[in-house]
């Protein structure tokens, strides 16, 4: 027993040096491409994480954004909560915004280089209740449409359109916004992919989102969160699941660049092909 605890305390020791180094070098590339700071939005969040509920989130606040020193401390702080404890959304937010400047930014680039992303960045949609009512999407989107699988899903599980976290640790505005779309985009994902929000569904789907957008979070989540599963759940996740979300995160387009707001109305499994979104594996359970 004491074996393990000194294996996982090095294991956790090692893994905050490496993201301590990480920031550091992100630290340099953040300063060479801050924009002017703008207004964020206020909106209420509790992020659905592992299909767990989420703690009421604080008002966006720029002044919040740390010095390159607090966030090394940040992020190794942010490291060894997550490590603990992964329900706790707060410490996930926070290490993926100050650890994913280089992955934001050749994520904004690939979105500047499709008009669909183009838009997006124009326009900046929020997936929050004052774009989208769930109820008045089911009655109106149309039977087996993307739209009535997006309701049904948020209203199965009691999530809310807004539950997820604004951005607070990133400067730039326009990089703030791409996070921001990356988290309002998950719900989306799962119906596309056709995963429930338990561990196992939430880990394939990071899998997923670590090939499409090469976030560090995702790769925390993807590498210790199989530790939240059974012997079983681990191997399926390893067998049947990884294969599926490495095949699926490459074929599909840069799923950034895909403004879902605009195709409620479609059939959802015309868009699965559209997309090439092959829904995931069942297993028994």
């Amino acid at each position: 027993m004491n074996n393990m605890h000194t294996a996982r305390n090095t294991v956790t020791r090692r893994f905050v040096q490496t993201f301590a180094q990480h920031t550091q070098r992100e630290n340099i590339t953040n300063q060479m491409i801050i924009r002017s700071s703008s207004a964020s939005t206020n909106t209420r969040n509790k992020i659905p994480f592992y299909g767990l509920p989420r703690p009421e989130k604080q008002p966006e606040n720029n002044d919040t954004i740390p010095p390159p020193l607090k966030r090394v401390v940040v992020a190794a702080t942010s490291a060894v909560t997550a490590l603990v404890n992964p329900e706790r959304a707060d410490a996930v937010a926070a290490l993926g915004e100050v650890t994913g400047t280089i992955s934001l930014q050749q994520m904004y680039d690939r979105m500047m280089q499709d008009s669909t992303g183009q838009t997006i960045l124009r326009d900046k949609p929020k997936v929050d209740g004052a774009s989208i009512n769930l109820d008045v999407l089911l009655e109106t989107s149309g039977s087996g449409s993307f739209g009535e699988a997006y309701a049904k899903f948020m209203m199965q599980h009691g999530f809310d359109p807004e539950e997820r976290s604004a951005v607070r640790y990133i400067a730039d505005p326009e990089l703030a916004y791409v996070m921001l779309r990356y988290r309002q985009s998950h719900d989306f994902w799962h119906v596309l992919c056709d995963l429930p929000p338990t561990v196992l569904g939430e880990l394939a789907l990071k899998w997923v989102e670590l090939v499409q957008t090469g976030l560090p979070v995702a790769a925390l989540s993807a590498t210790f969160g199989p530790l939240q599963l059974s012997a079983n759940d681990r191997d399926a996740l390893r067998t049947i699941y990884l294969p599926w979300a490495l095949r699926v995160g490459q074929r599909a387009p840069f799923l950034m660049n895909v403004y879902y707001e605009e195709l409620f109305r479609e059939n959802l499994d015309d868009l699965r092909e559209r997309l090439m979104m092959e829904p995931a594996p069942k297993i028994r359970s």
